[in-house]
């Protein structure tokens, strides 16, 4: 060992007694910041990585390296040193062994000298370090690859420049079989061996963030292999000139056994997955434990069909086998419950008959082109999912996410395949529940309260009602009959001590046929299981099959995994009418967001203009309200009281965007409301400096022509949120590391409203926030060049959405409920037209409940464009990508007012969800000129210090004569 290190320590100072250290440091740092600021236009893809650092390392090297070890023997060779060295008392490995470490320690600094870059971009932008890490522990493996090889080929020759072209020779053969140029020629089993054997498709998994034990022990079975036939070429120099005998044969074979055991390892190591470390901060290419929840729900068979043919695009091809390792994950968390298919229809047409009429699967034609030929390819790339009688399929446009680049290129990777797979599991399974027998699922005793009056108190109506409500129940349970039990009592009973009670637990009041019938009368219904309390609405129409239909959809309320309703009420389409008189369906302006719910829960829409939310509803999505009269907030108010969750996106400021932008103040309706629930949203606008751009037309002149281009400009409008902005300890916001909030309002927290309730908040603006009442939407840049709206009052943080959680008191405790109004209206109607009979046709039975369970929940975001397609879509012009960040934090707080955390881990893991700081282009240059001056002052530093070790010697060696 001290041999070893010695050599390694006189080899290290060697590479710097010639220029070639630092040509070499040099060439190094100059290439690596080139790529990554000018060839991989750092800036222009707007991601918070490096992945250019290490995009063209596996090239870079081949060169560098070569260069860096072709006069390692060759040079000893040509001097004629190499047989004082094979003679003298050092033995050979450490001979080879010193130069190699001498290569590494070289290769390292190097490395080293890269840190400043990965360290500035994770000040402007939310730096994973995984990837990071990976990515320098790859360029480490492979380049103890490329060193082997060249020390080998350096021992073949005595001419360096013949060593610099087999290193270059050999090492790009092994890059070659991997890349992509050569992989698109073939199928994917063949494609995927040569991946296998390739030194650049390794690299890529490594840099990624995933350290496979595999990919580790390739690159050592390369360097052992090559270092074995170093060692073998140095001995053959000993023989040179004597006849081949028994010890030389004994050395071949020996040796030759050493490579192949190199080689067999990674046959042994390739059924090895379990040995991997996934390093990336969100653990995006490992499955989450919210995954194997849902594989150990299941209760019948889950098949997993990946439909994929060897030829497609060039841009998915290298897709395909990460799929493939995912799905195959998949089958081993699931066992026996999960089998996972993999068929190409083009070799197989009856696979591709029934893709086509049992799933509907058909190919999609690839336009590709290349320098020579442009073709279509069609090509399958699609994944079924099927679970009992249900099945999805998921295409290319569901697993993967494309970005556009600054030169028209496109970035194509997997979008968060995890994320899909699982939430279409949860989907397939919840439905599958919703249409088997409810109490099979539910693991606690289900325990039914009526709450009824005597049958002299209630309307003749109800009475029939009540009796069919225990037959109802006797029939859902069929079969199930312990874990049901039913409990019947009078509130008026025992001088209404348990009334008294029930309106102080769950603020229920006795109901009221109308105002010409003031009877009170109780009739309110719970399903508790544990801890689990859920109110049973009463049905609009009094019949047994109305009744059952709210009694199931309370208990599926009470059911883990069953699919939930939502029900959203929105603004309608203004144009609704003349659309379908031309027969066009109408549109949205949440279309997006609609689609994406759709995939997670059912979707309702109402305007609740009866009163009453449906029946079956699980949480009420209110997005951008606009005047809503007594009746819709008294909907809204008595669903919250009845312990039910609400999402709402509201604010005072309403935006159109046709031609241009154009703003209005508006009212939802809702302000005393939120007043009464503790909240408040200011009439004003939030501005923020620190803010994302809007897409704006520029006509520029140019020789004499007005052309007319998109500029991207700041819009403090659209505020940047990151960090603590997003509060990282809440699950709405945990897993969104930017947000984009257009137009929104400032909220402030009324402490002596909100009484004990639980307040969290969830956006905040950054301290460099003003807020104005202007409705001003397009930036005035003349008048305001630095960001084009005029600034007000001294900046600050504002709170843009709360979570709130805990018993609410009603907007109507102390108020006439106006359902009990209209059907004194309905009522005085009728009587009428009945000649002085002063009763309705269909009675309404209305009551006004007071306050609400401790599980209530509210989330509000004060912005009326939130998740809307119009803000949707400026701020995907803006990234180059499609931008959901608005739409997952819808689908996190509906995951986590329902309490359904189990997909809340997994969304929001796109590639592309690290961002960088907004910057201007002087920003730009700044950050860019600080990694040069920095790569700079390393390589200033090396220099100084080569110089004192050098100064160093020279006086010991002066000592050391002058002892002489």
């Amino acid at each position: 060992m001290h041999d070893l290190m010695t050599i390694a320590r006189k080899e290290f100072r060697g590479f710097f007694a010639s220029p070639a250290a630092f040509l070499f440091l040099g060439v190094f740092l100059a290439v690596t910041l080139f790529v990554v600021f000018w060839g991989e236009a750092f800036f222009a893809r707007n991601i918070a990585d490096v992945r250019p650092l290490f995009e063209w390392m596996p090239v870079l090297l081949i060169f560098l390296i070569g260069a860096l070890t072709m006069r390692s023997w060759s040079e000893e060779r040509r001097s004629g040193t190499v047989e004082s060295l094979l003679t003298s008392p050092v033995g050979p490995l450490p001979l080879i062994g010193g130069k190699f470490l001498a290569g590494m320690g070289l290769l390292a600094l190097a490395l080293a000298m890269t840190l400043p870059l990965p360290i500035t971009v994770s000040f402007i932008g939310p730096l994973d370090w995984g990837p990071v890490i990976g990515g320098y522990v790859a360029t480490l493996f492979l380049g103890a690859a490329y060193l082997s090889i060249g020390l080998f080929m350096s021992s073949r020759t005595d001419n360096p420049i013949v060593s610099l072209i087999l290193t270059t020779l050999v090492c790009g053969i092994f890059y070659l079989l991997g890349s992509s140029l050569l992989t698109n020629l073939f199928g994917h089993q063949i494609a995927h061996f040569l991946e296998e054997i390739g030194t650049g498709s390794r690299f890529d998994s490594i840099t990624r963030g995933v350290i496979d034990l595999r990919d580790l022990y390739y690159y050592v079975s390369i360097t052992g292999v090559f270092l074995v036939l170093n060692r073998l070429s140095l001995e053959r120099m000993r023989w040179a000139g004597n006849p081949t005998n028994r010890r030389h044969r004994g050395w071949t074979w020996v040796c030759l056994l050493a490579i192949a055991n190199f080689i067999v390892a990674n046959a042994w190591l390739t059924p090895v997955s379990s040995a991997r470390a996934d390093i990336t901060q969100s653990q995006m290419y490992s499955l989450s434990d919210a995954t194997y929840h849902e594989l150990n729900q299941l209760h019948e068979p889950l098949v997993i069909r990946g439909y994929f043919s060897d030829k497609t695009h060039p841009l998915l091809a290298p897709l395909v086998p990460r799929i493939r390792d995912l799905l195959q994950e998949y089958a081993i968390a699931g066992g026996k419950n999960v089998q996972v298919q993999f068929l190409d229809p083009t070799k197989d047409h009856d696979v591709e008959e029934q893709a086509a009429s049992q799933y509907g699967i058909k190919p999609v034609p690839f336009q590709t082109a290349s320098r020579y030929q442009s073709s279509v390819v069609n090509a399958y790339f699609n994944v079924v999912v099927s679970y009992g009688d249900q099945y999805q399929v998921l295409g290319f446009r569901d697993l993967i996410d494309v970005k556009s680049q600054s030169d028209n290129k496109l970035d194509v990777a997997l979008k968060s395949p995890e994320y899909e797979l699982t939430r279409t599991i949860h989907k397939l399974v919840s439905t599958y529940r919703a249409g088997d027998n409810t109490f099979a699922s539910i693991d606690q005793p289900v325990t039914f309260h009526g709450y009824f009056s005597s049958e002299q108190k209630l309307p003749k109506e109800l009475v029939q009602l009540k009796g069919n409500v225990t037959d109802i129940l006797k029939d859902m349970a069929k079969g199930h009959e312990d874990k049901l039990s039913v409990q019947v009592e009078d509130p008026d009973a025992n001088g209404g001590k348990l009334g008294d009670q029930l309106t102080e637990q769950y603020g229920y009041q006795p109901r009221i046929a109308s105002l010409t019938d003031p009877q009170p009368f109780w009739f309110n219904m719970t399903l508790q299981s544990g801890d689990n309390v859920v109110p049973v609405p009463l049905p609009d129409t009094l019949d047994k099959a109305a009744m059952k239909r709210s009694i199931k959809s309370a208990l599926q309320r009470l059911t883990p995994g069953v699919l939930k309703t939502v029900t959203v009420v929105a603004p309608q389409d203004p144009m609704a009418r003349m659309r379908q008189m031309r027969g066009m369906p109408p549109q949205s302006q949440y279309q997006k967001l609609m689609t994406a719910l759709k995939d997670n829960v059912r979707v309702k829409q109402s305007q609740l203009t009866d009163g009453k939310v449906p029946a079956e509803t699980d949480l009420l999505l209110v997005l951008a309200p606009q005047n809503l009269d007594d009746k819709q907030r008294f909907a809204i108010d008595q669903f919250l009281m009845r312990g039910g969750r609400i999402v709402m996106a509201t604010s005072p400021f309403k935006v159109s965007a046709g031609r241009s932008l154009s703003m209005e103040k508006t009212k939802s309706g809702l302000e005393d409301w939120l007043a009464k629930m503790g909240v408040t949203i200011q009439p004003k606008m939030v501005l923020d400096a620190q803010s994302s751009s809007l897409p704006v037309p520029v006509t520029r002149n140019v020789g004499g022509m007005n052309f007319r281009e998109i500029q991207m400009v700041p819009y403090a409008p659209f505020p940047d949120l990151r960090g603590d902005e997003l509060n990282p300890k809440h699950p709405v916001t945990r897993s969104l590391d930017q947000m984009t909030l257009g137009w929104a309002s400032p909220i402030t927290i009324d402490q002596k409203a909100m009484g004990d309730r639980n307040v969290t908040r969830l956006l905040e603006s950054s301290p460099q926030t003003w807020t104005t009442d202007s409705t001003q939407a397009i930036p005035n840049m003349n008048r305001y060049p630095q960001l084009g709206f005029a600034t007000q009052g001294e900046p600050k943080a504002q709170t843009l959405a709360v979570a709130i959680k805990g018993q609410f008191q009603s907007y109507y405790a102390d108020r006439q409920s106006p359902l009990a109004q209209s059907a004194d209206d309905k009522g005085d109607k009728s009587a009428k037209n009945t000649q002085g009979k002063k009763k309705a046709d269909k009675p309404t039975f209305t009551s006004v409940i007071k306050q609400s369970p401790d599980s209530s929940r509210l989330v509000l975001i004060a912005s009326n464009a939130f998740a809307s397609d119009t803000m949707v879509n400026l701020v995907s012009q803006e990234l180059g990508t499609v931008y959901t960040k608005p739409i997952d934090m819808v689908q996190n707080a509906i995951d986590w007012s329902l309490e359904d955390p189990g997909l809340l881990a997994l969304r929001g893991q796109t590639q592309f969800a690290r961002t960088l700081v907004p910057m201007d282009n002087d920003t730009q240059r700044f950050w860019e000129y600080l990694n040069y001056g920095l790569a700079a002052l390393a390589l200033l530093l090396v220099w100084l210090w080569r110089r004192s070790v050098q100064a160093g010697d020279r006086r010991r060696y002066q000592r050391i004569l002058a002892e002489v």
